[in-house]
């Protein structure tokens, strides 16, 4: 993977360790562990089912670290040479953390015989401060001058680092959550006003059933792309508060939201994004000259590449020749880009491409001109940039690799894919890209969170602080044991009124004490939260919790 882009971490953080063409999950820190990075000694590419080929495993519990050899007759020395290392907890390896891969499970990469990506934020990285200031302010013009919004919101700004990926928008109360991997609503805003804990409990808590946060009344903020439009939406829900009668009484904060999604979609619709993006990459896209590297690499691994997008392929043509460095020298592009993969499905639809029931037809797309093949009358589509002139001569025997359209059996026929495990997905949607290629296919899925390259290294950061914090959890516990046996020790029959006082006031003692603990401990977790993110938090976390948006992550990418 491209080094700028961080792949999730799961539940109990995982980093992958390549081993014999394997990738191995080793535990490496959590919020109530130490990290402690495994630089396994260098082994050459061998079977992983060589005689005498020992496996190492490294598993790790609050209080021990267990190493686990199969054959350790054959692997001692690296045995102990990794009990050595496992001693120094501040060996730093040479790989930043925030470049590394992370696992949930391991994957005998043995099995893969092709690896696909997505485009947009998965090799294409948007630069927040520009690509999504650009859909925010886009969004807006079209809220006013289609959707007759008072002209004030033109003089609105956007500030791309308020919203994170996980969230869940309230559409009907105007409220923004954020909630654990058990749905339990933890910090809660009603535009940018922050609910009370009486209000959070009261709205979400005191129910007899499950709100599964999921209904039409919800939206999931999943995607690097909805954060523009979850922040106008708060905006629109403080406007319509203070503002009262600029927005008719008619308009809800659903149908708040409703706009804003329509909006968006016009914006999407006439093209005016991806137009003004077409004309400048490198002012919207994070250039990344590591991509072409890898693309090289597991094509030289004799397995196959493929690119399937939602993008249309003028569009997608753009915006690889910029990632891949190939662009003509006039502001036209060229085609050298598709040497790096063996199918390029534009248009894709996803995620309905991935179902098995897909019926939509697949085109084939003339790559010179962008004309659709085999369709009754084709013709060159509208296009976003320029083909270079040369280009234009069709090339005999081209071996077609282009298309638009279809689904997943139409890939899995031009790629020969006999069996969906041999299949290793990388994306950026949880629901869109890996939930679906996961569940319905069983593709291997891999997750791209740029976001986690900070947070992972802010964890090591802090990691005094957060031993901190486990020592304040531990005697909140101890003390809680102690309240437990003076209660038990009170409920024993023939005890003198001495002895009762005596227990009374230790037990007054031990009370006191732990709601000053307690008060000591909320405070530092408080702020370390702060610490990643005012005011949403840890991303992968909530209080002590694992966050809902961590939890999904643990269940749907192996990577």
């Amino acid at each position: 993977m491209p080094p700028s882009s961080s792949i999730p971490i799961s539940t109990s953080h995982y980093v992958s360790i390549s081993l014999h063409n394997r990738f191995y999950p080793s535990r490496i820190f959590s919020l109530s562990h130490t990290p402690r990075f495994l630089p396994f000694p260098h082994r050459p590419h061998s079977s992983a089912s060589a005689a005498g080929d020992s496996q190492l495993h490294a598993q790790f519990s609050r209080d021990e670290i267990r190493i686990d050899t199969c054959n350790e007759s054959s692997g001692g020395d690296s045995v102990e040479q990794l009990r050595e290392w496992l001693s120094f907890s501040d060996y730093r390896p040479k790989t930043d953390i925030g470049k590394r891969i992370f696992c949930n499970r391991p994957l005998n990469m043995k099995n893969i015989v092709a690896v696909g990506f997505d485009m947009d934020y998965t090799l294409a990285q948007y630069m927040p401060e520009t690509f999504e200031s650009l859909a925010y302010h886009r969004t807006i013009e079209k809220l006013v001058y289609d959707l007759k919004y008072p002209s004030e919101l033109l003089s609105w700004s956007f500030d791309p680092n308020y919203m994170v990926r996980g969230l869940v928008l309230d559409k009907k109360r105007g409220n923004i959550l954020k909630m654990d991997c058990h749905k339990y609503v933890k910090v809660a805003y009603h535009g940018f006003k922050e609910l009370s804990k009486e209000d959070k409990v009261g709205t979400y808590g005191n129910t007899l059933v499950c709100d599964p946060f999921d209904g039409p009344d919800y939206a999931l903020i999943d995607t690097l792309f909805s954060l523009a439009e979850a922040y106008l939406f708060a905006q629109l829900v403080d406007f319509k508060d203070r503002n009262p009668g600029k927005i008719p009484m008619s308009v809800d904060y659903a149908c708040l939201y409703k706009d804003v999604r329509n909006a968006v979609d016009l914006c999407h619709r006439d093209g005016t994004l991806k137009q003004k993006v077409a004309t400048d990459p490198r002012r919207y896209i994070n250039e990344d000259s590591s991509i072409v590297p890898m693309l090289k690499m597991l094509r030289d691994s004799g397995r196959a590449t493929f690119l399937v997008t939602n993008s249309l392929w003028d569009y997608t043509n753009v915006v690889m020749n910029f990632l891949c460095g190939s662009s003509v020298v006039n502001g036209s592009t060229g085609l050298d880009w598709l040497q790096y993969f063996d199918v390029v499905i534009t248009g894709s639809t996803k995620p309905s491409f991935f179902l098995e029931g897909n019926d939509a037809s697949l085109f084939e797309v003339e790559p010179e001109s962008g004309k659709l093949l085999n369709t009754d009358n084709g013709s060159p589509m509208p296009q976003v940039g320029n083909i270079s002139a040369g280009l234009l001569t069709k090339v005999k025997d081209r071996v077609r690799k282009v298309f638009q359209g279809g689904s997943v059996n139409h890939l899995h026929n031009l790629l020969s894919i006999e069996s969906s495990s041999q299949v290793l997905y990388v994306g950026d949607h949880i629901y869109g890209d890996i939930l679906r290629s996961k569940k319905v296919l069983g593709w291997r899925t891999m997750l791209v969170i740029p976001e986690l390259e900070r947070e992972v290294q802010l964890l090591w950061q802090l990691r005094d602080y957060r031993k901190d914090l486990r020592v304040l959890r531990s005697k909140n516990d101890c003390i809680a044991d102690k309240m437990h046996d003076l209660n038990r020790s009170l409920k024993l029959e023939n005890l003198d009124d001495h002895t009762k006082q005596k227990l009374y006031s230790k037990l007054d003692e031990l009370k006191l004490e732990r709601e000053m603990v307690r008060l000591s401990n909320q405070e530092m977790l408080r702020k370390l939260h702060l610490k990643f993110h005012e005011p949403w938090g840890q991303l992968m976390k909530t209080g002590y919790q694992n966050s809902r948006f961590a939890h999904q992550v643990k269940l749907n990418a192996l990577f």
